[in-house]
């Protein structure tokens, strides 16, 4: 038996166990990848939301250290889903074949 391709991985919108990785092998069109689907669109929802809160924050001179670390922890959350997500969907982007190259 042969052993997947990187093209045929997905890296998942989550962790396992001990904050490893978790890959789905297949073609995309089954339950599992929908769900990742959905989940990183509420990952990049929550971002936005996140930022909008951030901004009011920063605006609020009020705002206190506890308040500020707390943003903090949240957006270094959000980065992380955020940059899995663009790691995930660029390894998924076909390659283009330059003009007279074929592999």
């Amino acid at each position: 038996m042969s052993r997947p391709t990187t093209e045929s991985l997905r890296l998942l919108p989550w962790i396992g166990a001990e904050g490893k990785p978790c890959y789905l092998i297949g073609d995309g069109d089954g339950y599992v990848s929908r769900l990742a689907d959905d989940i990183e669109s509420v990952q990049l929802g929550m971002a936005v939301d996140l930022l909008a809160h951030t901004d009011d924050l920063l605006s609020d001179r009020s705002a206190t250290p506890e308040q500020l670390r707390y943003v903090i922890a949240r957006l270094a959350e959000s980065l992380r889903d955020v940059h899995r997500v663009a790691r995930s969907r660029g390894a998924r982007l076909a390659v283009p074949v330059r003009a007279g190259h074929t592999e």
